[in-house]
């Protein structure tokens, strides 16, 4: 059994790393960037303005972070609750 988990963790690492061989050179950029250049060059006005921007990037992460980390929490909780649920039964 640890065999069959030991090949999987090699595959693994070869999937993520073979890109990186094959094109060492290429820019590996996020969905984000590409959006945010495609609605740069179409002259996209957005609708509104936010309310509040944070002070920093720091900032934002910590809150994209922190909205993550409470989402996994009630997921999270929901799953366990509902797993406790059938293990009564």
């Amino acid at each position: 059994m640890e065999t069959k988990y030991i090949f999987l963790i090699i595959v693994m690492v070869a999937l993520f790393i073979t890109p990186l061989v094959i094109f060492p050179t290429a820019e590996y950029g996020g969905s984000d960037g590409a959006a945010e250049e495609l609605i740069t060059k179409t002259g996209y006005e957005p609708w509104f303005d936010p309310i509040w921007e944070p002070p920093s990037g720091e900032i934002e992460s910590l809150l994209f972070a922190l909205q993550a980390a409470i989402g996994a929490i009630v997921i999270g909780y929901f799953v366990g609750f509902e797993k406790g649920k059938r293990a009564k039964k």
